[in-house]
């Protein structure tokens, strides 16, 4: 059984569509034929049993009675005829038994019937108008219905039958038209049965390969992209078809495209951090040759130029190393795996952290808060990491002895400078990655940090916006869900 399963499982799936139809229809055409024969059958049979019991409603005359009896006493080879059952062709059997089972037979029966112990019973044991039907065979092993009644007899009228004790009447028919008929009957149900079952597989198949035809093309799809990685392949799909083959189709066509836009992703951050890197990669290698050439030369540095250029090697090393902490970041987002757990974080706490490292880098600036408690669900470390980064930016921009304006209500954080601003044909680029104005490309920063804030807050479910601020500077608003006071299980 296991094996036959597993062959099974190991066909196509349009043979298997296919034999699986096959099957349902035989099914269904088998009952069907059986349920017809089998009420055909019962039908014929009423008929046959009518036919007889119209028989039994002939009496055998009184007059007639004393020489039934006297003939039931002589072998069946040696009995004259018994005519009180009225003229008949040869094709009904007639005869009577009594209570031993020795038969007389009438003269114009067509044989003779054996005799069972359910006909002796009614012989013994007679009651008027109850009889037994049976299937039966005569001498000759011929099949019969046989119908087995009390023997009644008239005194010349019909209506007056009168009991004999010790007798009993045994008329049959033959069943061979009858079971012919039934024997014709399941050849031809069996005939329109398998023709049914062969038709069955045939649609079966063509409906599953029909059906199939839209996996086919989504398999080669598929193989084109696996041996090819061409990602720009799409399946056409009917807009109002809602079929499982159109959503399987439609999933498709958003999976390659989800997969070609990440590559995309991916190569432009390549090749964004290739040129981001070349810059203070090149100064290093320019500063440490210096540095080589002047040991191998024995020309010593003056003392002064010594030091600025050791600064500026371990500025540059500062650089590359936020710049990959920056890259880490945005890899980690783009996978959607927090570098944390997510917890429950009192954004208030969070921004007077992040206030305190940007009042170090700015000491001149003067910044005011208004700070409300607000509780939300976020990873700590990026949250804080993505307001200092707006800090930051905040810091970098400000004239000196600028003031910063910091404010937390209602779940919306805004930080508002008084620098120059941010031109409006550049808001819409602020958040992409290594986009740098080209008036701050003079500064410090790899461009990555307003990306990281953006990703940040999308994963916490908040969002992001900066626009110009009224009287110059810029403000950032940042809107993060939550609630004023912190949940039980935080507290």
């Amino acid at each position: 059984m296991n094996k036959v399963v597993r062959r099974f499982r190991s066909l196509p799936i349009r043979s298997r569509l296919a034999l699986l139809v096959a099957a349902a229809v035989a099914f269904a055409v088998a009952a069907v034929s059986v349920t017809c024969w089998f009420i055909v059958k019962e039908k014929l049979y009423d008929e046959v049993n009518g036919d007889l019991k119209a028989s039994t409603r002939m009496a055998v005359d009184a007059n007639d009675a004393d020489t039934l009896i006297s003939n039931c006493t002589q072998t069946p080879s040696t009995q004259t005829g018994i005519n009180g059952f009225g003229p008949r062709a040869r094709t009904m059997y007639y005869e009577i038994i009594k209570a031993d089972g020795t038969p007389c037979v009438a003269d114009n029966s067509a044989g003779l019937v054996k005799v069972t112990d359910s006909d002796k019973q009614v012989a013994k044991n007679p009651t008027p108008g109850r009889g037994t039907i049976r299937t039966g065979t005569d001498s000759k092993g011929n099949a019969v219905q046989v119908l087995t009644m009390p023997l009644m007899v008239s005194n010349g009228d019909p209506r007056n039958r009168a009991l004999v004790e010790g007798y009993a009447v045994v008329i049959a028919t033959p069943l061979k038209a009858t079971q012919s008929t039934l024997n014709d009957l399941a050849l031809v149900l069996l005939l329109v049965s398998g023709i049914g079952v062969v038709g069955a597989g045939a649609a079966g198949l063509w409906v599953a390969r029909a059906g199939l035809r839209p996996v086919d093309k989504l398999t080669d799809a598929v193989e084109h992209v696996a041996r090819t990685e061409d990602l720009s392949i799409r399946i056409p799909v009917e807009e109002d078809s809602e079929d499982e083959i159109a959503r399987l189709s439609r999933s498709f066509n958003s999976m390659t495209a989800s997969l070609a836009s990440s590559r995309e992703l991916q190569q432009q951050l390549i090749a964004d951090a290739g040129h981001e890197l070349r810059t203070p990669l090149t100064s290093l290698r320019t500063n440490i040759e210096l540095l080589t050439r002047s040991e191998e030369t024995g020309r010593p540095i003056p003392p002064a130029d010594r030091k600025a250029l050791l600064a500026s090697v371990t500025a540059q090393m500062t650089e590359l190393a936020a710049l990959i902490g920056d890259l880490q970041t945005l890899s980690r987002s783009d996978a959607g795996q927090p570098a944390d757990r997510v917890e429950v974080v009192a954004l208030q706490d969070t921004v007077e952290a992040a206030l305190r490292r940007a009042r170090l880098r700015g000491p001149e600036l003067t910044i005011t808060t208004d700070l409300q408690p607000w509780f939300v669900r976020a990873e700590p470390q990026a949250l804080e990491r993505a307001i200092v980064n707006i800090l930051d930016n905040a810091v970098k921009f400000s004239p000196e002895g600028g003031v910063i304006d910091v404010v937390l209500k209602g779940g919306e954080l805004t930080v508002r400078d008084h620098g120059p601003g941010i031109p409006s044909e550049e808001l819409p680029h602020v958040f992409d990655r290594f986009w740098r104005s080209p008036s701050a490309r003079a500064l410090p920063g790899s461009g990555l940090g307003l990306s990281i804030v953006a990703r940040t807050v999308q994963q916490a479910g908040g969002e992001i916006s900066l626009r110009p601020a009224q009287g110059g500077g810029t403000v950032a608003t940042v809107r993060l869900p939550g609630a004023a006071t912190a949940p039980p299980e935080a507290v």
